[in-house]
């Protein structure tokens, strides 16, 4: 498998949106200038003046596909013609009131009939706490019961969840619930997993998401496979690193307690890893939706399924990277037949800031992403060049 083909990697970019996507990953990969247009951005921002347009046509164009489905949709189509499949996130961040939440649960559906209709992905996701108060999946996370006067509320959580998953058995589409932080993950665990008894008979409909960069999670993952021996049930398991270290740290620092979060790299990195092998050696009981730019772990995912003989086209594993990094991983993979799915947010530029954010914040602080990402752009370009001439 070769990750460093970029005549592969970036055949779908016309030259000029190769050229800005270097631009861009170029000013991320200055650390101190990065982090002062955060900061600037942030002010502006609060300042209420008018960023849209700025955003838009630099990083949300590199990591957005689009503020509606409409616009998205081209998106998923052009990269359908490279037999990646598209999961459509409309990426807004948690709410706080039931008319949002009702918002964000008609959008979910939204999506799914749309692309049920384009045939563009079989997936589809949704984040907990925009179904649902964050404040409720805390207290249940720590209470680790419902109370009288919380019954109502989060039933209405729940008949949300069902409701997705109905749909999702219908169309014959699957569902991933994404993570959150530490906090809040064990209400949002015990949800998911005891609907997976209901729903993951016929099929693997839900996928929770396993967070590796959790110190805990490989032993929750054993956990969960012993809960579930002779159910007859797929664990749907929907693997990755970590969205929230900064935040899980500084929390732990400010409460005095001990950080979930693995102490370095090396230990992520082996958490993740370890959490592969263990779900291939016991492939007959899970379904696997592996989502990392990581090109060891990718390569690792591909050696192991070679080692269970796994075909590559197996509805039992897919990989996924986030739209705007990792093409080289995902149009390789993708090339070879694997099972590539791109994570592609989409939503109205206000709305996708806090995400945008963060892909600045992952870009800024993960140095080995942003100069990979930057050494294989500035290889394309050069590439492009010689074969003009």
């Amino acid at each position: 498998m070769n990750f460093k083909d970029t005549k592969i990697a970036f055949s779908y970019k016309s030259n000029q949106e190769i050229k800005k996507s270097f631009y861009l990953f170029r000013l991320l990969s200055m650390g101190s200038l990065s982090k002062i247009g955060r900061k600037l951005l942030r002010l502006m921002i609060y300042l209420n003046l008018p960023v849209n347009y700025f955003i838009k046509k630099t990083i949300y164009q590199q990591f957005c596909a689009g503020t509606d489905f409409a616009e998205t949709k081209k998106t998923a189509i052009k990269l359908n013609k490279y037999n990646l499949s598209s999961v459509l996130d409309y990426s807004t961040e948690a709410h706080n009131n039931e008319e949002e939440f009702e918002q964000s649960f008609e959008q979910c559906l939204k999506v799914m009939e749309e692309s049920k209709t384009l045939d563009i992905s079989d997936f589809i996701v949704f984040k907990p706490t925009s179904m649902g108060s964050i404040k409720l999946f805390e207290k249940i996370s720590i209470n680790g019961y419902v109370s009288s006067e919380d019954t109502n509320e989060w039933n209405k959580i729940k008949e949300r969840f069902k409701l997705i998953f109905d749909a999702a058995r219908v169309k014959q589409m699957k569902v991933l619930v994404d993570a959150e932080e530490s906090w809040i993950q064990k209400a949002i665990d015990d949800l998911v997993f005891e609907n997976m008894l209901i729903y993951n008979r016929d099929y693997t409909l839900i996928y929770n998401t396993i967070q590796a960069y959790r110190n805990d999670r490989l032993d929750y993952l054993k956990q969960i496979h012993q809960k579930f021996n002779g159910s007859n049930v797929k664990i749907g398991v929907k693997l990755v690193r970590g969205a929230y270290m900064q935040k899980e740290n500084k929390r732990a620092k400010e409460l005095n307690y001990k950080s979930p979060i693995c102490k370095n790299k090396f230990l992520t990195d082996e958490s993740f890893n370890n959490s592969l092998k263990y779900i291939f050696k016991n492939i007959n009981d899970f379904c696997l939706f592996i989502g990392t730019h990581n090109e060891k772990s990718n390569l690792l995912a591909v050696k192991l399924m070679q080692i269970e003989k796994i075909e590559n086209s197996s509805d039992k594993v897919w990989f996924s990277q986030l739209y705007g990094m990792s093409d080289n991983i995902s149009f390789s993979l993708a090339k070879k037949g694997y099972n590539v799915a791109k994570l592609i947010p989409f939503g109205p530029v206000k709305e996708v800031i806090p995400y945008l954010m963060r892909r600045i914040e992952e870009n800024t602080s993960i140095s080995e992403q942003t100069n990979r990402e930057l050494s294989l752009i500035r290889k394309e370009i050069e590439r492009r060049k010689k074969s003009k001439s």
